[in-house]
């Protein structure tokens, strides 16, 4: 199969600038409803990927997302999200961006493309067999990232992708290749749109579902959440008094005493 940068195809939609801020919103949106349809026909292969990293996980390994520009910001996000929501060390879960984190917040020219960066970032954390890396990018061709799984490979350490174009070499190098392909940007080329929308998504079910199957979720409550601010607090309260039957303030006073949803839970009077 020949590959065809979908992502970069010209837009289904001419003149943008002549149109009006609601004909500019509809069409938007009318292309992000195309995302959430083209991921459901890739569950499949979403489910496989995240019954091969479980066992990884309960061995002790590690989550690292690895990517580049916007995609590579995706994969900070669902990383630096992991602890508070479900209780799990910040190491549990990686994500590394081509230039450093000076790129989160800007752009590093050329950052990925080079080849060699993104081994030489993955191996700072010594890697093993447990762990898992996960390849973002929008593209399928971004140095930085298809190196990188090349030596994971290697290595035997289970290799993913998530990109928005079919039969990339990024897919290649995968051993769970992840293409949502959605079709052309709204503006062309301009892959922070539904392509980004995309891999959010699937970031979402993959890092969710592992920590549902990890015990971090009960019922559908976040119990090992962290109790960062008052907002979290309350909610945790809220949960005890579910789970208990103790009024208001006796589940902040057993929430306030053992600091967390599931201890409070576990040792109620």
């Amino acid at each position: 199969m020949s590959f065809k940068r979908v992502t970069e195809s010209e837009s289904h939609y001419h003149h943008l600038e002549k149109m009006s801020v609601a004909e500019i919103l509809t069409n938007i949106n009318k292309e992000d409803k195309r995302v959430a349809i083209a991921v459901e026909e890739k569950i499949n292969s979403i489910e496989k990927l995240v019954e091969d990293i479980l066992p990884r996980l309960q061995n002790g390994g590690r989550i690292f997302y690895l990517g580049a520009g916007t995609s590579g910001r995706l994969g900070i996000v669902d990383a630096s999200e992991c602890p508070p929501t479900f209780g799990v060390p910040h190491g549990l879960f990686i994500g590394i961006i081509a230039g450093g984190d000076h790129a989160i917040r800007k752009a590093v020219e050329f950052a990925e493309d080079n080849p060699e960066q993104g081994w030489e970032d993955l191996n700072e954390h010594n890697l093993t067999e447990n762990d898992t890396v996960i390849g973002i990018a929008a593209s399928g061709t971004t140095p930085y990232v298809i190196n990188a799984l090349k030596e994971c490979n290697k290595k035997k350490i289970l290799t993913a992708c998530i990109t928005c174009n079919e039969g990339s070499p990024l897919a290649e190098v995968s051993k769970h290749p992840i293409e949502i392909v959605c079709g052309p940007e709204f503006v062309t080329g301009s892959t922070r749109m539904k392509a980004g929308t995309a891999q959010k998504l699937v970031l979402n079910m993959i890092s969710t579902s592992l920590m549902i199957k990890f015990g971090r979720v009960k019922g559908n409550r976040m119990i090992d959440m962290q109790l960062s601010n008052n907002k979290l607090i309350d909610r945790g309260v809220k949960m005890v008094m579910e789970a208990t039957g103790l009024n208001e303030n006796d589940s902040f006073q057993l929430l306030k005493t053992h600091g967390s949803v599931r201890k409070a839970i576990d040792h109620k009077p």
